[in-house]
């Protein structure tokens, strides 16, 4: 089955050719398309059944303090801390509960990307969970595909349908909507399918590019129709592919200064500590690329920090911005975390019950305290509102634009030109006397 990056123009396009091979899921998930503009570009809903600190210190290379810390500045209206790290040990919790349950995955990157995880959903990023699909949300991508378990836990706290607490305790298993690595096509609120490392780089890429492109194809000094944020998580494995390499060069050349990008830095691999295959230095390769390049030395409990730098990010408009968030695989694990043996494995029984009582979490596999869970369900209200606010706003513009909205409208449903057969059989020469 294709999958593709939802509504970049080429989605679009194949949107109908998704939807036709698509087959009935175990649970109908499919939103009331009579409800929704026509031009959001939806897709089918529809899927298929089937289916050591010694060597840390060694490894902070001199070279890498050059590169500018961000500063700590805290964001208006941020959520009291002891809720926050209530919150951040939720999704450590879930992820640790869904990889123990199916004995199989990886838990040490979404227990060290659990702080920047929870201050994007729940703090930064625009979208409606109950329309995953709705045009101008905020895009996230989980390069480091392996590490699912953290965006299944944001999409469950958010609202998400397409991840219920059964699909959590169904992780990894045969014809779930939580495969192992992350699939567009099985789990509304993915945007890309990732797995092979680096690749997911590059579909952030492809979707700064479509958003920059609309934007300047269809923005008016008056009304701004296209204005979102793409967001992506890679890990030193992303880093190692040369795609994300090639793919970053074009996202600066081309001035995507809406693409951020966090790094997660936590210097572990499948194999080991990366001192032993991957000893660059990957601020100045970015720095050299044209990326503006933050480090958060702390990316385990600086919340401050991570919100400093989304928010330096943003007032970056002409390049791309990679943060470096410098973590612990693994955080809050007794015996594993900062090791390899958390990458790719269960922690088992007892070392699970070890971390509970590390980080003080009295709670039973799976569960979602309450004021965690009421803290996260205003999501479903505001992304409503950010959809109804701009649902208001493209209606203005439609009076204004009429040619430019019908014509976005035909892109975003994926309808091809009116004469378009025609035109595909007419000799090349009378085509182009034609346009």
């Amino acid at each position: 089955m294709a999958s593709t990056s939802s509504l970049t123009l080429s989605q679009a396009i194949l949107a109908r050719a998704i939807s036709h091979h698509a087959t009935d899921h175990r649970r109908d998930s499919r939103l009331s398309l009579a409800a929704l503009p026509a031009f959001t570009g939806l897709k089918s809903t529809k899927s298929s059944a089937s289916r050591s600190t010694t060597t840390t210190n060694c490894r902070r290379r001199v070279s890498s303090l050059q590169v500018r810390a961000a500063a700590v500045e805290t964001l208006d209206a941020t959520t009291e801390t002891s809720l926050v790290e209530k919150s951040v040990n939720t999704i450590r919790f879930l992820a640790i509960d869904a990889v123990e349950k199916a004995n199989s995955g990886h838990p040490g990157l979404p227990m060290g990307c659990a702080p920047m995880g929870h201050i994007l959903y729940d703090e930064v990023m625009r979208y409606n969970p109950k329309n995953p699909y709705w045009f101008n949300r905020d895009r996230f991508v989980l390069s480091a595909g392996h590490g699912c378990m953290l965006q299944y836990a944001l999409l469950h706290l958010a609202g998400y349908d397409s991840v219920k607490e059964e699909d959590l305790k169904s992780f990894r298993q045969w014809g779930s909507r939580t495969p192992g690595h992350p699939e567009n096509f099985e789990t509304p609120g993915i945007e890309v399918t990732t797995g092979p490392l680096g690749q997911g780089v590059a579909n952030a890429v492809g979707l700064a590019l479509a958003e920059k492109h609309l934007a300047a194809r269809f923005n008016k000094p008056d009304s701004e129709i296209v204005d979102h944020y793409t967001y992506v998580i890679l890990g030193d494995g992303c880093q190692m592919e040369g795609i994300s390499n090639e793919a970053s060069s074009l996202a600066a050349h081309w001035g995507l200064g809406k693409l951020i990008a966090f790094y997660d830095d936590n210097h572990i691999s499948i194999d080991g500590d990366t001192e032993i295959a991957f000893t660059e230095d990957v601020d100045k390769r970015f720095e050299g690329l044209g990326w503006h390049v933050i480090w958060v030395k702390n990316g385990n409990t600086g919340y401050d920090e991570i919100r400093a730098a989304i928010k330096e990010a943003k007032a970056v408009k002409d390049k791309p911005t990679l943060i470096k968030v410098t973590t612990t695989i693994g955080y809050g694990s007794p015996n594993k975390s900062n090791s390899y043996s958390v990458h790719g494995s269960a922690l088992g029984a007892k070392e699970v019950d070890a971390t509970r009582q590390n980080l003080g979490w009295p709670f039973e596999p799976f569960h979602v305290p309450e004021d965690v869970k009421q803290h996260w369900s205003r999501h479903t209200s505001a992304g409503a509102a950010f959809e109804a606010e701009w649902n208001t706003k493209f209606a203005e513009y439609e009076k204004k634009y009429s040619e430019e909205a019908a014509e976005f409208k035909s892109i975003m449903s994926g309808e091809l030109p009116s004469g378009w057969a025609r035109a595909q059989q007419m000799p090349p020469e009378i085509f182009l006397s034609k346009t």
